[in-house]
Order: C-alpha cells, then structure tokens, then sequence
C-alpha cells in the first residue's frame, strides 16, 4: 500500500472508529447521568463483582480466533464458518457452566441475589458470540462506518429501555437488561449488515490452522481480562457487605477510563489495520509508531490532568452527593489511564510482527508484577488497591519499552523524546489553572473555567514550542480551507 494510500485509510479509519468509541461513551454518560441518579452504588457494585466473569468468559469464547482472522490477509468463508460454530457452541457450553456455577459465585460474593442475576447476566455471552465473525468481516474491510451505525444503535435502544425500567423501579434489573439488550441488538443489526451468514460447513483442520498464533493471543488475553477486572471481586469478596464500595470503586473505574478507552480503540482500530501492512518495513513502523505516541501525548495528558482538576465538582454535578466518595480513587484510577493508550499500541506492534511470545511473555511478567504489587499494598485498603493499578502500569510499560526497542529500534528514550513536551506542558496549564480556580465555589463555573483554562494555555505553549502535533493541526486546517 503506498504511503498516500495509507494515510488516507488511516485518516478515514480514524474519524469512523473515534465517532464510533466517542459515540458510545458519550450514550453511555448520559445513560449513566440518569441512571446514577436513581440507582445506589451497591446495586452498581453487583454487577461489578460480575465483570470479571464477563470479560473472561467473552475472551474464552473468541478463544482469539477474531484476532487471527484480521491478521491474515485472505480468508475464506470456510474458514470463517469454521470460527463461527466454535465461538458459537463454545459461548453455550461455557454458558451452562456459569449457570451451574451461580450458587458458588454468589457465595464468593456473600451476596444471594447474584444467583439470578449471574445467569441472566451470563446470557449476553451467548449473544455477542454470534455476532464475532461479522463484526470481524467489517473491521477487516475498514467499514468502521457501518460498525458505528450498529454500535450506536444498539446502545441507543437499550439506554432507552434501562431508564424506564430504572424510573420504574426495577433496580439493578435495568443494568442487566441494558448489558443483555446492547448484545441482542448489535448482533441482530450486524447480521442485517454485514449481510454475511456462515456455511454449512466446520473443519477441525482450519480450525487448527489458527492456533499457532491465537493460543497464544487468547492466554494473554485471559490473563489480561482477569487482572484487568479483579479488582471490583477483590473488594466484594474481602470486604462483606461493602458492594457500595465496589460499586464506588467500579465507576470510578469506568468514567476515568471514557476518554482514554476512547483513544486506546481509537488508535488500537487503525493499528489493526495500518501495522500488518507495514510489519516487514522496520524503519517505517518506527515513524509510524512514534507519530501515534505523540498524537496520544498530545490529547491523552491534557485530558488526564483536567479530570484530576475537576474530579470532585463533576461528580457532585452530574451524579449528585452520594457518588462522592468514588472521587478519590477516580483521582488515582486516572494517573494509570493517561498513559494506558501507549500501551495499547505497542502490544499492536507485537501482533503485527507476529510476536505472540513477546505479547504472551509480556503479559506474565506484567501479572507476576501486578500480584506482588497487590500482596504489598493490599493492607492499605482500597486506596492501597487503585495504587497498586498505578505503579502496574507505568512498570509494564517501561517493559513494553525495552521490547519495542529490539523489535524497531522504538526505545525508551525516543518515547521519552516524543510524549515529555506534552507532559510538562499539560502540568503547567493545570497548574496555572488549579492556582486560578481554587477560590470558585460553584461547581459548573469551576468546571468550565478549569477546563477553558488549561485548554488555553496548553495549546498556547504547544504553539509557541512549534510542536509536530500543533503544526500537523494546523497544517491540516489550511488543507481543508
């Protein structure tokens, strides 16, 4: 693909997958607004304590196939069939584990009415395993377009129907009928558009042809999703009759990670696409991954210090006094979120090389690091957990790091040389506005003032500097006119 070509699909790619995560957070937020407002936080922690199970159990069931298919270049529909019926009796089989496994979960909990919940929870398993190949289709043919249309949709109808249930009384039931909705309605409109329905055809032997690298993908997958979400099942589990602290900790968790699971998908769609093309050019991918680190540098910093700066005003507007003790750890939670999207693009790169024991390798030292680091500050309570995340995260990074810079010369350094100026330029401009808004009681105008603020000066100083990402903004904006 030339580099004109490329850059195009990039840039289309982009603007498709940023609408599309932008989209969904923003329905989400709004849903939440709303829903936050009538629900209390241990009918929210109820379904935290279950995320872990989700995430697992959904890895498992793509068994990293999905993946694997995207990084092959051609596929036929054979082969895609194939994945489809093992996603599919795979999702059932594991369903009914669950099912038979519910009592036991809601021990572990100390929590009864997680039996129920669970097992029609778990039912969405079922239900986005027969849409993973059609989603895969449209990823791989770049119609990131269609994949927002589906998203948007099926969130839409859901949030709908999850607040009249919750105006109406139904508790922590419109939260699980919004999970089971959002999965029924994206797999029914990607069938509908993707307009692809499997063979009556299965082979072990294509079946088999993906493993070498989806075994591989799949484990560090799984390892990533239980790590990823134990900590809500760690609260609910050594802290009884605390689901109001793990539904404090659990939304602090998701809302801290909006805009930085926004970018992270962002960038992680186009990386998908964008790497394999270029895997064997090690000079190339080293410009383009350096490009990507300093467009997240140039958004992810800014972002992430305002929110620190706003933090506690946001939650008493939006979700009203009872959410504020989740302020603390949304504070932490969001120090290991600036720099979680660099992390994301960097595991691309494995993939793309085809490096599955680096992403696998990579993964079981970070959660060996990740446990010792629990065992140590575990016995400063929650606080101690969220710091714990922190420290995890900037030290699996730096090992990402060090591995970056044996496969394309991408070190340490160079990141260091790429993402510093937007830093130290993001902390000035909270810092100036920190020290401007302090004294401002209301909580909207400390909002809006902290936030024009540090958007000033931070784009103020990066355009003084002549920072790439300012004059590629720039450069950009006379192309359009």
């Amino acid at each position: 693909m030339t580099e004109p070509t490329l850059k195009h699909k990039t840039t289309v790619s982009l603007f498709w997958s940023f609408l599309d995560k932008f989209g969904q957070q923003l329905i989400f937020l709004g849903s939440s607004i709303v829903l936050m407002r009538i629900l209390t936080p241990s009918e929210y922690g109820l379904i935290g304590a279950l995320t872990i199970f989700i995430a697992f159990s959904a890895l498992l069931v793509d068994s990293g196939f999905s993946r694997a298919l995207l990084n092959r270049k051609h596929i036929t529909d054979e082969e895609y069939s194939t994945v489809f019926y093992f996603n599919l009796l795979f999702s059932i089989l594991l369903y009914l584990l669950l099912f038979a496994a519910a009592p036991l979960i809601a021990q572990l909990f100390h929590d009864p009415r997680l039996i129920l919940i669970s097992r029609v929870l778990f039912l969405s398993l079922i239900l986005n395993a027969a849409g993973m190949i059609q989603m895969t289709l449209l990823t791989k043919k770049a119609n990131f377009k269609g994949i927002t249309r589906v998203n948007l949709a099926a969130q839409v109808i859901a949030v709908i129907v999850a607040i009249v249930m919750a105006l109406n009384g139904y508790g922590v039931w419109s939260l699980v009928v919004q999970n089971l909705l959002i999965a029924l309605f994206r797999t029914l409109f990607l069938w509908s558009y993707s307009r692809w329905t499997p063979l009556k055809q299965f082979s072990l032997k294509l079946l088999h042809s993906f493993t070498r690298l989806s075994y591989k993908l799949v484990t560090t997958s799984l390892i990533n999703a239980v790590f990823n979400n134990i900590y809500p099942s760690i609260i609910a589990y050594f802290y009884p009759n605390a689901m109001h602290q793990v539904g404090y900790y659990n939304q602090a968790q998701k809302y801290q990670d909006i805009p930085f699971g926004i970018l992270s998908n962002t960038f992680r769609s186009v990386s998908i696409l964008i790497l394999p093309e270029i895997n064997d050019q090690t000079e190339r991918l080293h410009r383009v991954v350096s490009k990507m680190m300093k467009s997240l540098a140039f958004l992810s910093f800014p972002i992430g210090f305002l929110m620190i700066l706003i933090a506690e005003p946001t939650f008493l507007f939006l979700f009203q006094e009872k959410w504020l003790p989740a302020v603390p750890y949304f504070r932490i939670l969001t120090l290991a979120g600036i720099i979680s999207p660099f992390a994301f693009i960097l595991n691309e790169l494995f993939i793309a090389r085809e490096k599955a024991n680096y992403f696998l390798g990579v993964e079981i030292i970070r959660r060996l690091i990740l446990v010792l680091l629990i065992a140590l500050l575990f016995r400063y309570g929650i606080m101690g957990l969220a710091a714990s995340w922190v420290i995890y995260t900037y030290v699996t990074l730096i090992i990402s790091l060090i591995l970056s810079r044996r496969l394309i010369r991408y070190s340490l350094s160079a990141f260091a040389s790429d993402v510093l100026p937007y830093l130290l330029l993001a902390l000035i401009s909270s810092g100036i506005a920190w020290f401007i808004t302090r004294n401002i009681q209301h909580d909207l105008l400390f909002i809006f003032t902290g936030s024009v603020i540090v958007a000033f000066f931070y784009l103020l100083f990066c355009r003084l500097l002549r920072l790439e990402m300012i004059q590629e903004i720039k450069e950009w904006i006379i192309t359009q006119k």
